[in-house]
């Protein structure tokens, strides 16, 4: 009993060391590298860069070219547009185009994702907010909703009873679109802190494509087609103030696409690569390009796109090797699981 005890007693202390030992050289010692701020400008058709010395902020792009900070908010007239209109220079043109400042708030987007959005675990109920209320505010349901084989169910939260009358209303109008139950992925953002609401994007048992939503309390479902050979596999639904798309799709090859509105038209952008599974994604768009900055443990990846075809305009990558040690850890930045693991 005593010799088992000293062999536990050991194991514990292996575990503990294999942990903290690693965790406390990279808090003290190791080094991460991280790239300057880096965003496209269709003004000068290069990307514009703040970084940092010991002591200033400098202003370039990647031809070398040197501004100063009123200079650079002139090459990012649509990033910097509450300065410019503060300033009374925001100008009646960029690239050619006449704007308002108006115009280009409503354009501006950012969206941000990390591989712990997709590995995480999934609870399985989703609330369906109403699209169509006639009001300004967005209000939560009562209620929430699953997919099961048989079809959807909506479940009262205070009596937790099925809503049988409207679960039969939405199963029987996915099944005429030709949804083929149960779900595999399904992406929405369920809150009333936004804009409008545009429902959830779900690939069925056969990996097709739907939208659904709610519109004065009856369902809505449309079938998305796809491209040929495209298999869909990760989706994020977008809800952008410009209302220009609707979500952004992985594919199984790594390709990233976009849903237009209101073709529903599936464009394949510029981004050679995407991994959401292992990488974050930082998309900051306006109404002339997109930058999109694509991260992981060794570099970050910057690509401009085009706005209306989503082309590859320009790209460029900065590496960012990672000076930490391997060790054992319970968590990760990859997921929300909570197990031992060597990274």
């Amino acid at each position: 009993m005593l010799r088992i005890s000293k062999i536990f007693f050991w194991a514990i202390v292996a575990v503990l060391l294999a942990w903290q030992l690693p965790w406390l050289y990279n808090f003290f010692f190791a080094k991460s590298t991280k790239s300057p701020f880096t965003l496209y400008s269709s003004v000068i058709g290069d990307f514009a860069v703040i970084d940092f010395d010991e002591k200033d902020i400098i202003y370039t792009d990647l031809a070398g070219n040197i501004y100063t900070e009123d200079e650079f908010d002139t090459v990012l007239p649509t990033f910097y547009c509450r300065q410019l209109m503060a300033d009374g220079r925001f100008p009646d043109t960029i690239c050619g185009v006449k704007v308002n400042p108006h115009q280009v708030q409503v354009e501006n987007f950012h969206a941000r994702y990390s591989p712990s959005d997709i590995n995480k675990p999934k609870i399985g109920l989703y609330a369906l907010l109403e699209s169509m209320s006639g009001r300004v505010d967005l209000q939560m349901p009562d209620d929430v909703f699953r997919i099961t084989n048989e079809g959807i169910e909506f479940i009262d939260m205070e009596s937790n009873t099925i809503n049988e009358q409207k679960s039969q209303r939405f199963t029987e109008m996915m099944l005429r679109k030709g949804f083929k139950f149960p779900a595999t992925t399904l992406s929405g953002n369920p809150t009333d802190r936004k804009e409008y609401d545009e429902g959830y994007v779900i690939l069925d048992a056969e990996h097709k494509l739907f939208h659904l939503k709610m519109t004065k309390g009856r369902p809505y479902c449309r079938a998305i087609e796809l491209p040929e050979g495209m298999t869909a596999k990760h989706l994020f639904i977008t809800e952008f103030s410009s209302r220009r798309m609707l979500a952004l799709i992985s594919d199984t090859e790594n390709g990233l696409w976009v849903v237009k509105r209101p073709t529903y038209e599936v464009v394949k952008t510029g981004v050679p690569s995407y991994n959401p599974e292992t990488e974050s994604i930082i998309i900051m768009g306006n109404m002339f390009d997109w930058t999109v900055g694509i991260s992981d443990r060794e570099s970050d990846r910057y690509y401009a796109l085009d706005a209306n075809d989503f082309s590859l305009l320009k790209s460029h990558t900065y590496d960012t090797p990672d000076s930490s040690i391997v060790g054992l850890t319970f968590t990760s930045y990859n997921d929300e699981f909570v197990r031992p693991r060597f990274e």
